[in-house]
């Protein structure tokens, strides 16, 4: 089949993230993809090499009246993006393509309800036609999660032979028993109050505490760490080692969080990375001025710690990290859980937490699925 697959860049990466594997993954899986975005830039360092079978067209060749494209067997509108008129006027064909919405993840309940409802259009240059909603989830009753069939192979093998590798090659020397955090977050991260946490803890481990790195993405995360660098005691800047990391692609940032004991992650796509490590991680949810992005986190709290049974003590724990992380409960930095090496506590039930997940079908199967048996 051929899927055009539509994207704006708002402000952020996480929606082109998003489109980008979304049409790589089907691409792998034989189908023809056209990526008709905005701004291609940041595809130039998340995805370098492009992937074949995936074709990205701006947008404005979309909005053209002459538009000289044939519509393929599936329109994608991601976000509710609403693809030009020009091109959906093309789609009005006898036997016109399947419209999908792919909606935006969230935990909460309105997703189950949502999910596979179909939207008449009564006006405009669409009228007539019908679109699919499709909801991504946690559930068997919504979409799931991007989830490539070899991402969990993957990751095994380069734990095994390639991580000490591939993190010298980035300009992190690491050795085998150091403590290692990735930090992707947004520019209101309390991060300076983790750095003093994660220093005082080195410092109360003494001479034989394992050194413990810190691996900054670029942009807010290495503005935040270079500030509190400068501020800092001595004492506890010498406690802790800073790497800046060039901008890395989507198959290198995978590697990134594979690398770490525990990822400080932001955003859509790189929340569901960071779940199928199935390592500890904090997830700095996009902060929305109504403040309805603190249910947004109460649902997937409740979603990815509660269902799979954590220990009580280790959920409240993580709990309290994430809601001051996200500014929901401020305050003094909470006691972060035990989080270095793979057989503490959280290691292990974030671990049960993936496996759970693993056993629901990923979504571009579903997707695959769901359009062709739409009618």
């Amino acid at each position: 089949m051929l899927w055009d697959v539509f994207c704006r860049v708002i402000d952020n990466f996480g929606d082109i993230g998003v489109c980008w594997r979304l049409s790589a993954d089907l691409a792998a899986r034989g189908h023809g993809v056209r990526l008709w975005v905005d701004d291609a830039s940041p595809l130039a360092w998340m995805a370098p090499q492009g992937h074949p079978g995936v074709e990205v067209r701006p947008w404005s060749d979309a909005e053209r009246a002459d538009l000289g494209t044939r519509p393929g067997d599936v329109v994608i509108e991601a976000f509710g993006c609403d693809p030009p008129d020009a091109f959906l006027a093309a789609m009005q064909r006898p036997q016109p393509p399947t419209w999908v919405n792919l909606e935006y993840l969230s935990a909460e309940s309105y997703v189950e309800r949502s999910h596979g409802l179909r939207s008449p259009v009564f006006s405009g240059p669409a009228t007539g036609l019908n679109k699919r909603f499709f909801y991504p989830g946690f559930t068997p009753a919504t979409g799931g999660l991007l989830r490539e069939p070899d991402l969990l192979a993957r990751q095994q093998r380069f734990h095994a032979t390639q991580r000490l590798a591939w993190l010298h090659g980035v300009g992190v020397p690491a050795q085998p028993d150091d403590a290692l955090v990735s930090v992707f977050c947004y520019a209101g991260a309390p991060l300076a109050a983790w750095l003093d946490a994660l220093a005082d803890e080195a410092l109360a481990g003494g001479p034989h505490h394992p050194v413990t790195r810190i691996l900054l993405t670029p942009g807010h995360a290495t503005r935040l760490a270079r500030d509190w660098a400068q501020q800092a005691s001595s004492a506890r800047v010498q406690a802790l080692q800073l790497h800046t990391l060039p901008s890395l692609s989507q198959f290198d940032f995978d590697h990134l969080l594979w690398s770490c004991d525990l990822n400080i992650v932001r955003g859509e796509d790189s929340a569901v990375r960071a779940l199928w490590t199935g390592r500890p991680h904090i997830w700095h949810i996009y902060p929305q001025e109504d403040g309805v992005h603190a249910d947004k986190l109460g649902a997937f709290m409740a979603r990815w710690m509660d269902a799979a049974d954590w220990p009580p003590d280790l959920r409240r724990g993580v709990q309290a990290t994430w809601l001051h992380f996200n500014g929901i409960e401020p305050g003094d930095t909470p006691p972060l859980p035990e989080w270095r090496g793979p057989w503490v506590a959280w290691a292990r039930s974030s671990e049960a937490s993936r496996t759970r997940l693993t056993r629901q079908t990923d979504l571009v199967t579903q997707l695959i699925e769901f359009v062709t048996g739409s009618g």
